[in-house]
């Protein structure tokens, strides 16, 4: 279907994209539709994806597309980096290393899948779930081919990625977004040594 949970808070996710910044990051990237809308505000991106197929499908204008694995491919310096759905998929820690690369001024925003784990998260997603519904209903035409990237169920609970987000990134915010989703946003005060 054409819903896709990811994309409906592209919107949200770009408004966290500081005033004068040229350079971003998207982290998972797959086959760049964040990247493109990234690039069409103008900036400079580096997207990388560890999935070969995503990558040799990326297509998009202002956007280095980077076969790699987030936790180890060579990152530059950027005023913007996002990681949309794709933090589950390898060690949360892995926002120190994505923190490091940011500018002063920089901001990381990671759009995040969490499982269920209190009564505030299944109270969410119960009211998500007529929601999703009426959204899948009202945008049932299909888009054209696609290759998806692989999908992996996350498995740290949001009360978890609070503690974490907290102890590696001090002062960060983090959001619980209808959809299965929550937002952590950060921005870098100085630079790490």
């Amino acid at each position: 279907m054409s819903f896709d949970h990811n994309d409906h808070y592209h919107g949200l996710v770009l408004r966290h994209v500081p005033a004068g910044a040229a350079t971003a990051l998207d982290v998972g990237c797959g086959t760049g539709r964040f990247a493109r809308a990234l690039a069409a505000r103008g900036l400079a991106v580096d997207a990388v994806d560890p999935d070969p197929a995503v990558i040799r499908a990326a297509r998009g204008d202002g956007v280095r597309f980077i076969h790699g694995d987030a936790t180890s491919v060579e990152l530059g310096r950027y005023d913007f980096i996002s990681c949309l759905a794709s933090l589950h998929h390898m060690p949360f820690d892995t926002v120190s290393r994505l923190r490091e690369a940011l500018n002063p001024g920089g901001v990381l925003a990671v759009l995040g899948c969490y499982p269920e784990s209190t009564r505030a998260d299944y109270a969410v997603s119960v009211a998500a779930i007529p929601v999703n519904a009426a959204f899948r209903l009202a945008l049932s035409r299909r888009r054209g081919p696609e290759v998806n990237a692989p999908v992996k169920q996350a498995t740290l609970p949001l009360p978890e990625i609070r503690r974490e987000a907290a102890r590696l990134l001090p002062g960060s915010r983090i959001r619980r977004l209808l959809f299965w989703r929550y937002l952590l946003t950060y921005t870098e005060i100085t630079r790490t040594p």
